[in-house]
Parts: C-alpha cells; sequence; structure tokens
C-alpha cells in the first residue's frame, strides 16, 4: 500500500515534479486521506510526528490517531462536504512522540478531481504566529488593569498633593511658590493621563451591529487626506463582494484612523504610499480560550505603509501602552487599538521590515439574526 501511494503522487504531478519528493523535504507533517478519512500517503514528518511507520499508517483512519472528536477530524468532512481550503488554529493533539501539543490543521481538496484531501500539520511555527496574533490581547488586558488601577489608587491622592500645595502658596515665597506651581503642573498632567487611560477600563459589552467597512475605510482616507496624510499616495484594494463586518462603525473608525496615522507618520517625505486593502479568508477559525467554540474571523482589513518598518526592540511589546517610536508619542495609540479589536472578539497582527510594515485587523462578519 506504501508503494502504491507513493506511486500514485509521482503520477499526479508533473512530469518535471516528483511530489513524493517534495512532500519529503517537508518539516511539518502532511496527511492525504480519501472520503473515509483513510490514509492513503503521509511523509516523514508526519511518519515521526505519529511515531509510526508508512506501512503501517497506510490504510488507518485518521480519527484511529487523533481522538474521534478531534476538530481536525471534523475540518476534513467539512471540506468534503462543503469544499473549499480550511484552517484551523489551536487545535490539540496528543501523539505519543510529542506528547500534547497545539497545532494549526490545514485542509484543502487535492484537486484534479480526485476525492483526496491534503491535511498538513503545522504544530511549531503556527504556533509562534498565533502567540504574535494574540499579543494585542494580552496587551489590552494589561492596559484595562492599568487603567483601573490607575483610576482607583492615584487620582484621589494626586487631589490631595494638589489641594496641599495650593494651600502651602498661600504663604510661601515666590521661589517657593515655583515649587509648588511644579507640583500643581505635574499632578494635573498625570491627571490628565489618567484621564485618557480610563476609557481602558470600561469593560462594558459594546454594541455591535452592521457595519460596510468600506464605508469606513473611505471615511478614514479622507479624514488623513484632508488633515496628517496630506500629499500621501493611497492605494485602494478593496474586495466589493466582502460582507457587513459585525462591529461598532465609530469604534473601528478610530482603529483604522490610528493604524492610518501611524502609517502616515512611518512613510518617507518623498513617495509615501498607503495601501488600503480588504479580503475574505475563508475558513480560518480560532479556539477561544476557556471555552469550546471555536471563533470565525474571515474579514481581513489591512493597512500597509512603505516606512522604515518597526524597530525589532519594540516589536515583542507594540500593544503595550508607552510603548513607541514616536518622539515625545504617548504610546496609547495601539493599545487602545489593541483593546476595541479584543472588544470586537478579533485579531490584529503585524508584519514589518523596510518599506513594508502591514498591519492586519481580523473581524467577525454579520451571521444570520445578527446586526439587525
Amino acid at each position: 500500500m506504501g508503494r502504491r501511494a507513493i506511486a500514485w503522487a509521482r503520477r499526479t504531478a508533473r512530469p518535471e515534479v516528483d511530489a513524493a519528493a517534495v512532500l519529503a523535504t517537508l518539516a511539518d507533517p502532511v496527511l492525504v486521506v480519501d472520503q473515509q478519512l483513510a490514509i492513503r500517503f503521509a511523509n516523514p514528518a508526519a511518519e515521526q510526528f505519529f511515531d509510526m511507520g508508512l506501512p503501517t499508517m497506510i490504510g488507518r483512519r485518521l480519527d484511529s490517531l487523533l481522538p474521534p472528536d478531534s476538530p481536525a477530524c471534523a475540518l476534513v468532512e467539512k471540506v468534503r462536504d462543503q469544499g473549499g481550503r480550511m484552517v484551523d488554529h489551536g487545535v490539540a493533539i496528543d501523539t505519543p512522540r510529542t506528547g500534547a501539543q497545539l497545532v494549526s490543521v490545514q485542509v484543502a481538496p487535492l484537486g484534479d478531481g480526485l476525492p483526496l484531501y491534503v491535511v498538513a500539520l503545522q504544530p511549531r511555527s503556527i504556533v509562534e504566529r498565533i502567540d504574535h496574533q494574540l499579543t494585542h490581547r494580552g496587551a489590552a488586558r494589561s492596559v484595562s488593569a492599568m487603567a483601573a488601577m490607575l483610576a482607583h489608587e492615584v487620582k484621589n491622592p494626586l487631589s490631595g498633593i494638589r489641594g496641599a500645595a495650593q494651600l502651602l502658596e498661600q504663604n510661601a515665597n515666590e521661589a517657593d511658590r515655583e515649587l509648588t506651581r511644579l507640583i500643581c503642573d505635574e499632578t494635573d498632567r498625570i491627571c490628565a493621563l489618567v484621564d485618557r487611560m480610563e476609557v481602558f477600563s470600561d469593560s462594558r459589552p459594546i454594541h455591535r451591529g452592521a457595519v460596510n467597512i468600506h464605508e469606513v475605510l473611505e471615511h478614514v482616507r479622507r479624514l488623513a487626506e484632508s488633515g496628517f496624510a496630506r500629499g500621501i499616495r493611497f492605494v485602494e484594494l478593496y474586495d466589493p463582494s466582502l460582507p457587513p463586518v459585525l462591529g461598532n462603525r465609530d469604534m473601528l473608525v478610530q482603529v483604522l484612523l490610528n493604524l492610518v496615522k501611524n502609517a502616515a507618520e512611518a512613510v518617507p517625505e518623498q513617495g509615501g504610499e498607503i495601501v488600503l486593502s480588504t479580503a475574505y479568508q475563508h475558513g480560518v477559525r480560532l479556539a477561544v480560550a476557556g471555552s469550546d467554540s471555536r471563533l470565525h474571523l474571515p474579514l481581513v482589513v489591512t493597512v500597509q505603509d512603505n516606512g522604515s518598518g518597526v524597530p525589532e526592540d519594540l516589536r515583542a511589546n507594540l500593544f503595550d501602552p508607552f510603548v513607541t517610536t514616536k518622539h515625545g508619542g504617548k504610546g496609547l495609540g495601539l493599545a487602545l487599538v489593541a483593546k476595541i479589536i479584543d472588544d470586537h472578539g478579533g485579531l490584529i497582527e503585524f508584519d514589518s521590515q523596510q518599506r513594508r510594515t502591514t498591519f492586519r485587523v481580523k473581524l467577525p462578519m454579520v451571521e444570520q439574526g445578527e446586526g439587525n
């Protein structure tokens, strides 16, 4: 059976490409299964992953290697029944060699009309990418906790300090008045910062409805071109068939305005360019922490600039409060973006290199019966 599977892989490849040889070079496990979930082919990485030789694996059902209720098996069945390509992140798999771990599962039809499906498991790199994607959620939680702490533990003592300084000022000489005014000015500055932070401590559910994301992007572009992004070239690459976002329009304007403003400040003075794009990312789901539900985030909004990129030492903490690359910046813009996206149940990720920094916002769509 193993030789026949390899021969089949070679027959289906283009004459100049040996499919089995290509699969053998991949570091991630790849399986080919039929409509009954029986394994028809496995690359060497899959043999190592499941600690099982190819002759033993061929003919076995996928659900004999994984728990019967594994989302991986359900994903294959969904692709079999509905077609298309699907991805599921955060799937728990327990194997004899590696033990329990989280992987990403990608399933796609083999093509050429064959009733076979390619199952790719990505146990390392994709988990690191998910951690990178979810960095904003940890940042959102930390900034919310900080805001609540500041509101409760800092503002009251500050008002007392300012009041005491004003009392001292009444009987102070001119030199001492300079010090009391300094105290008042600094307490006012800190109170203003706390006021700006209090928006993060609002934990009430947001009002969401059907939002045309292209109208939001057009509004943001017009605002930018008439102000901080005057003279910068905008490129729009929109998918006109995109369904409505399930979100809060004003908050999404705030998110995208922040991202576009950051992009505008990063691009060069000559030849600055910002690309706004939308796309439907079919079949991408993510496990929701603390529950058995899967988060479906098919709508992707991208803001890309041709600036100098995010410094390497800031990338791991880019969404944390007070982290900024701007001279005189407060470092709260991306922290606020992180909170708003988290409130929407969405994700934000970024890639940055010289002359290309990309922020991708992944959002839920309006399902039937929602957003009315």
